[in-house]
């Protein structure tokens, strides 16, 4: 609110209100399955209001449309994923798209319609109201969305998995009583027999692999099974299943390191001679080419090097938040956007809340995924884990470590430092100091009372 003072015979005073315009030459689209709408301000500032199909003939018109009328921003709701073309279309031609959160642009005067909507959104963007979500780069992006679809069929597969499990015991093979793993050299080789015909135990025992520690009579005993026709069918389609499942994760780990290379291929002037793929034997849902030394080119440190994160770990947490740490104020910031702080709510000075927020963060859950198992780790951060899981429990202790573990990435991506243990040991050592003195003077409190 501005006051303006004029100097008369009788004093007098002139108030001007609402908001000052902060993006002048802004746009609001109301995102939609079917249709977009789309509010901008004409040249006397009054709002004007449009509705575009979605094919993508509509949306080319829509950006023509904004590019001749001068639209240089345009805010829009993350709707589903409907709004990933129109926001690529945009980047595209110049225009500066704002994917904001539909909790901060809900229209207060409780009225919902789709054109009120999007002027509503234009009205807050000219204003400069709205905070744009997070995006990384187009790069990134790509790379984002190769693994996230290998996310997928790791689940998908792990689902055929359980049903092969589920078949096997119809038949009543008890093949999981006396191995640790189906999937290994005796569990595939023996279910690959199964279906071949092979029902003899003793036929069946040739694929023990010298590993086994249990006994073959065991072995033999657990595979005297049930043969129903309809059983072994289901473990067929289910073992077909598993084995189309493998071939596309093959297939996206093929597109990943592409996108890899093609990112450290910048990194080093298109030089990529020293990152070559070396052949290696992965694991269980590990990547079949060694990421680890192109990750370091692109992202300048090594993360493997930080307790609890794994080539696979690493590849998925940079596919989310790529490189650029500026983007965050600090760590804090950082660690508040992946959803590993509380959400405080303080109002006349005190705290009425202080819940974690309800919403997915593909990040956060990576580095919580990382965390799961430090507490059983003899590093300086299994310490820490271990700690925050004997105060906060094994949730809370969980969710401590990642926001502990995002403030270490966060400083070694921005500051371009490697990943330094002897910080972390100091403050181990002052802990375990701390902890003696506290159970020297409660032994002391005993024998004085005994």
């Amino acid at each position: 609110m501005k006051k303006e003072n004029h100097s008369s015979d009788c004093s007098q005073s002139r108030f001007t209100q609402g908001l000052p315009v902060v993006n002048h030459h802004a746009a609001g689209i109301d995102i939609g399955d079917s249709k977009h709408d789309v509010a901008i301000f004409d040249i006397n500032g009054d709002l004007i209001s449009r509705e575009y199909g979605s094919f993508t003939s509509d949306l080319e018109e829509l950006v023509a449309f904004l590019k001749e009328k001068g639209v240089t921003t345009v805010a829009m709701e993350s709707t589903g994923v409907y709004w990933i073309c129109l926001f690529i279309l945009l980047e595209e031609a110049g225009i500066e798209p704002y994917l904001v959160n539909a909790k901060h642009v809900k229209n207060v005067t409780g009225r919902k319609k789709d054109d009120t909507d999007s002027i509503w959104i234009l009205k807050l963007h000219s204003c400069g109201l709205l905070q744009k979500s997070f995006q990384p780069d187009l790069d990134i992006r790509v790379l984002r969305t190769y693994i996230r679809q290998r996310k997928k069929l790791v689940s998908l597969c792990s689902d055929t998995v359980r049903r092969m499990q589920k078949s096997l015991e119809l038949i009543n093979i008890k093949l999981h009583l006396v191995i640790s793993d189906i999937l290994g050299k005796t569990g595939m080789g023996i279910v690959n027999a199964i279906m071949d015909g092979e029902r003899d135990p003793e036929k069946l025992l040739q694929f023990k692999d010298s590993r086994i520690q249990a006994s073959d009579e065991l072995i033999v005993e657990s595979l005297h099974g049930i043969w129903k026709e309809e059983y072994l069918f289901m473990l067929k389609q289910n073992h077909h299943g598993y084995m189309f499942y493998q071939s596309q994760i093959q297939e996206c780990d093929i597109k990943i390191e592409g996108v890899l290379l093609e990112i450290a291929a910048k990194k080093q002037n298109g030089d990529i001679s020293n990152l070559q793929s070396i052949k290696k034997n992965p694991k269980k849902n590990d990547l079949t080419f060694n990421a680890r030394p192109i990750l370091k080119v692109i992202v300048g440190v090594d993360l493997c090097n930080v307790d609890g994160m794994s080539e696979v770990s690493s590849v998925e947490l940079i596919s989310e938040i790529g490189t650029d740490m500026s983007k965050w104020k600090n760590s804090k910031h950082f660690s508040a956007w992946l959803n590993l702080v509380p959400n405080t709510k303080i109002t006349g000075g005190k705290l009425i809340s202080s819940k974690m927020q309800k919403k997915k963060n593909n990040a956060g859950q990576t580095l919580r995924m990382a965390c799961c198992n430090l507490s059983r780790s003899k590093m300086p951060i299994g310490d820490y884990a271990r700690k925050m899981k004997s105060r906060l429990g094994k949730k809370g202790g969980v969710v401590a470590t990642a926001h502990k573990l995002s403030r270490v990435i966060y400083t070694m991506i921005r500051e371009q430092k490697e990943f330094n243990k002897s910080l972390l040991m100091e403050d181990q050592e002052k802990w375990k100091l701390k902890k003696i003195n506290y159970l020297e003077k409660e032994l002391i409190k005993l024998k004085k009372a005994s």
